[in-house]
């Protein structure tokens, strides 16, 4: 009987860990669970009323260029110019196996690299998109160079 509690507690957290791990909103920007295409709907619906684009960015939980892309859109040089100019939507890839048709929709290339961007209109027509895995080293651009990538599509 000494034996069972272990047993019971392992077979728990073996069966709680991942539905906890989904769950949990710090595991990374990106919700796994979302609708991507409806996101996307709703995102170029605000951006219209506030006269914004639409800046999609493609990405996975398990990318740290991924996370590190969100935190300059958060708190980086970057931050005031992409909460100006864009209503942002973030799209799972998963392992390459989700969304991947609107990354394609959008003249994305995954296979280049993720973090991956689109900026759309108000027609929801891709307007720029990152042809050759231009963010898919954010750590190593560093904020300023996540900030200098984007600078240079802000100007007129």
């Amino acid at each position: 009987m000494r034996n069972f509690l272990p047993l019971t507690l392992s077979l728990t957290l073996a069966f709680l860990g991942p539905m906890a791990a989904q769950a949990n909103p710090a595991a990374g920007p990106y919700d796994e669970s979302a609708d991507a295409q409806a996101d996307i709907r709703s995102a170029l619906l605000d951006a219209q009323r506030h006269k914004k684009q639409v800046l999609v960015v493609f990405g996975a939980n398990w990318c740290g260029d991924c996370k590190m892309l969100d935190a300059s859109f958060k708190s980086g040089a970057v931050a005031p110019l992409i909460q100006q100019r864009y209503q942002v939507v973030k799209v799972n890839v998963g392992r390459f196996n989700v969304n991947v048709d609107i990354a394609e929709r959008y003249g994305v290339p995954l296979k280049k690299g993720i973090p991956a961007v689109a900026v759309l209109n108000a027609k929801g027509e891709a307007v720029h998109a990152t042809q050759g895995g231009e963010l898919a080293d954010a750590r190593k651009m560093g904020d300023a160079g996540v900030a200098a990538y984007f600078e240079q599509w802000a100007k007129p």
